[in-house]
């Protein structure tokens, strides 16, 4: 089984990026990302309609961390360290060494392969610190950007289910992606 202990809380840094915490100061842009349609497009949960459900979501952040559950990082420009998205694992199932990688980026940032040099490094950091064997991706089958961004960094689509989520008054589909260790 693999044991996790993030904390201390392991801040990572890329050519460009420096993946952080999460904080209550990044409220604003942490409100932002949340409350927006078009970011929010292909993720299916509520928007965040005010400042307290977003740092509702920062303490959600947090809890999952210091419980291991999961881990979070705000992904920053070197040398600004406005929030600009956020990535990590989510549903870890230590048990089967196994994560879901998630990702969010603000559209001004976007087409500028930021999303595809982080989920490089978390790959890497599942890989080797959290001793993972598979990291899986649940994505919209419609996100194509997010499905050549999974490609790009070797993940391949591992199925497709049909109508198996319930949001907002109707059913999608969801196309899951995953990615072996192949150091095991």
């Amino acid at each position: 089984m693999v044991h996790l202990n993030f904390n201390p809380f392991p801040i990572l840094s890329t050519e460009r990026l420096v993946l952080r915490r999460v904080t209550e100061a990044d409220v604003q842009e942490m409100f932002v990302l949340r409350s927006d349609t078009e970011i929010m497009k292909y993720i299916p949960r509520p928007l965040a309609t005010n400042f307290e459900e977003a740092i509702e979501h920062i303490k959600s952040i947090d809890e999952k961390i210091e419980s291991s559950e999961g881990i979070n990082w705000g992904i920053t420009l070197k040398g600004n360290d406005t929030l600009i998205g956020v990535a990590g694992f989510y549903r870890i199932s230590p048990e089967n060494h196994r994560a879901e990688i998630g990702y969010i980026l603000h559209p001004s940032q976007s087409g500028k392969g930021i999303i595809s040099e982080v989920v490089k490094h978390l790959i890497e950091f599942g890989f080797t610190t959290m001793n993972l064997h598979s990291i899986e991706a649940v994505i919209a089958p419609e996100n194509k950007a997010s499905s050549k961004v999974l490609e790009k960094n070797g993940f391949v689509q591992e199925g497709l289910f049909k109508e198996n989520q319930y949001f907002e008054g109707r059913f999608l589909d969801a196309a899951v992606y995953g990615l072996l260790n192949k150091r095991h």
